[in-house]
């Protein structure tokens, strides 16, 4: 079973909204922040939105007022909520445990757990 598994990617209009889940499976969940990767075909892969293990979110300036992340401890799940989508905002998204913190947000680090992306896919 693997560590992070995400579901709700699919193919939308611009403008549209899309909600994306991560199940995580492990005790880690519930102690590490945890944020959401985003990578588009040639292109580097860009951090999203993070959530420290107490709430506290953060967000890459080109998602910011449209995407809000969230988590349920209880449950393990991570969501991203994805609202007024645009084409490039299409990417294979990817939910990941964040080990590393700079002092404005987290990152994954290594040794950190990976999903194995949904993707998303925006029509204009």
């Amino acid at each position: 079973q693997a560590a992070l598994e995400e579901s709700g990617g699919g193919l939308v209009q611009a403008g549209e909204s899309l909600r994306l889940a991560c199940v995580g499976n492990g005790t880690f969940f519930r102690i590490k922040a945890m944020g959401w990767y985003r990578q588009a075909p040639g292109k580097k892969r860009e951090l999203v939105a993070t959530i420290s293990a107490g709430g506290i979110p953060w967000y890459a300036d080109a998602v910011k007022g449209r995407f809000t992340i969230s988590r349920d401890n209880a449950k393990s799940t991570l969501d991203l909520q994805m609202n007024n989508l645009k084409p490039e905002d299409a990417a294979m998204y990817y939910c990941a445990s964040m080990g590393y913190y700079n002092g404005i947000s987290y990152y994954a680090a290594e040794g950190d757990y990976w999903g194995r992306g949904t993707q998303v896919t925006v029509s204009s």
